[in-house]
């Protein structure tokens, strides 16, 4: 059977030599060597972004004797890997004919957790460049910066290559066929330190699948709502991507999946890089579904990467969301936001962590019934102000503004919405949340000294 060449991308802060195992693996199972091409990359140099990396593999490809024309290839990748072929294939349409399967070991597909704790002296230490040179302890600040949870480059670059008009990834010949895996185990010994519930000790479950949706929950006024017009459940803009999950691996953490992965598991993505249509990826993922079920955690865990912006698409810093339950014992607030990091270069951006099993526990607690989003954002001035629909805290005409410049509002959260019954709680996946505000100069008269006014002279 005519077989394309298996190109391995490893991870952040490590060396191509780590694939050395899978490749053996795969040799073992016929391949040639020459038929394994192992790259390998600088994720240590703070001037070096995941970008860069992404055109350094392209010219990688056009040296080897079997790819250097433009030819089809697979990919293994583990951990950062994800991100630098995501970004190749968003550069140019051509590249999105060559790569026809994908398998993820511990994909780091939305960033890692530990990203923002590896920048500074302490994380030049551990995992920084030790190399005698110019990078001498360097921590590669821009990769890092990449995959920090909720980053700019995750939502821009998942809005091109999975939210976009046209996904990159599905079950027709034309785009990958996408295979990932995570190990349930965490790090042992000192490394468990850094442990964190619901991961493989550096990449969490719900963010290795490119099982993907949206919420747009749009509060702001324009001139088509008319006066009056509240945002509903069936208002909110829903949008998502074929089920392409993440299979567990019992046992393996984000180091053992790459370093001692094991026959079931090399087995598996051997059968994955055979797969040639999409009758043959149903049948996979079948029985891989089968054969992990085991391994699959108790905890479901999602993940949620919200972003508030104003009507011009400019971020709003300052916002607080949350969810309560709304059933016969009244109001109660859910836990949603015990987890949540704030990115460091844009507060707008924040990840949400959240444990479904747990929430649902506490939504019956409460007594059941719907659950409810607030949300809470102020400018931190007097003069300018946000504001939208579904608050009692503004006139309808504008002419009332709360005077502390806090705005809030609420809506009811559907449990499906569309017609494609796209679940707002999806285990083991990665939600986007897009919040739209307006953002205006209080009324005149409202404080001392407007923004812009006529002069009576």
């Amino acid at each position: 059977m005519p077989r394309e060449p298996v190109v391995l991308i490893h991870g952040y802060s490590d060396k191509g030599e780590s694939f050395t195992p899978w490749k053996q693996a795969l040799v073992a199972r016929g391949y040639q060597a020459e038929e394994i091409p192992v790259s390998t990359y600088k994720s240590l140099t703070n001037e070096v972004t995941i970008k860069d990396i992404a055109e350094a593999f392209d010219r990688a490809l056009r040296t080897r004797a079997n790819l250097g024309d433009g030819q089809p290839f697979d990919a293994i990748v583990h951990s950062t890997g994800i991100l630098v072929i995501r970004s190749w294939l968003t550069t140019y349409p051509a590249r999105r004919d060559r790569l026809k399967r994908l398998v993820g070991l511990a994909p780091a597909t939305f960033g890692s957790p530990l990203a923002h704790k590896g920048r500074g002296f302490l994380g030049a230490v551990f995992k920084g460049n030790k190399a005698i040179g110019p990078d001498f302890l360097e921590a590669g600040d821009q990769v890092l910066d990449g995959l920090e949870l909720a980053s700019r480059f995750t939502w821009d670059l998942t809005h091109i290559d999975l939210l976009g008009e046209k996904p990159f990834y599905g079950k027709g010949s034309d785009t990958p066929y996408v295979f990932m895996f995570c190990g349930t185990d965490t790090y042992h010994g000192i490394r468990q330190l850094v442990n964190e519930a619901g991961t493989d000790g550096t990449v969490r479950w719900a963010g290795c699948s490119l099982t993907t949706q949206k919420f747009v929950v749009d509060f702001s006024r324009d001139d088509a709502r008319k006066p009056g017009h509240r945002v509903t459940s069936t208002d909110i803009g829903a949008s998502g991507v074929l089920p392409m999950p993440f299979f567990p691996v019992a046992g393996k953490n984000h180091a053992t999946i790459l370093g001692e992965p094991g026959d079931e598991l090399v087995d598996l993505v051997h059968r994955a890089l055979q797969v040639e249509d999409a009758d043959g990826f149903d049948r996979w993922q079948a029985d891989a579904s089968q054969r992990t079920r085991g391994a699959l955690p108790a905890a479901q865990w999602q993940q949620f990467i919200v972003r508030a912006v104003d009507e011009r698409g400019d971020p709003i810093s300052d916002y607080h969301l949350e969810l309560v339950v709304r059933g016969a014992a009244g109001e109660a607030p859910l836990e949603f936001d015990l987890d949540v990091h704030v990115y460091a270069k844009d507060s707008s951006l924040r990840c949400f962590h959240v444990d479904i099993v747990e929430l649902q526990k506490a939504i019956a607690k409460a007594g059941g019934g719907a659950v409810w989003a607030r949300v809470i954002a102020s400018s931190g001035s007097a003069l300018v102000g946000y504001h939208g629909i579904n608050s009692e805290k503004l006139s309808p005409d504008l002419q009332v503004m709360n005077p502390d410049g806090v705005w809030d509002a609420q809506i009811e959260i559907p449990t499906e919405l569309g017609p494609s019954g796209i679940k707002f709680l999806f285990p083991f996946t990665t939600t986007f949340i897009e919040l739209r505000l307006n953002r205006d100069p209080r009324p005149f008269g409202a404080v001392a000294n407007d923004v812009c006014e006529f002069l009576a002279i």
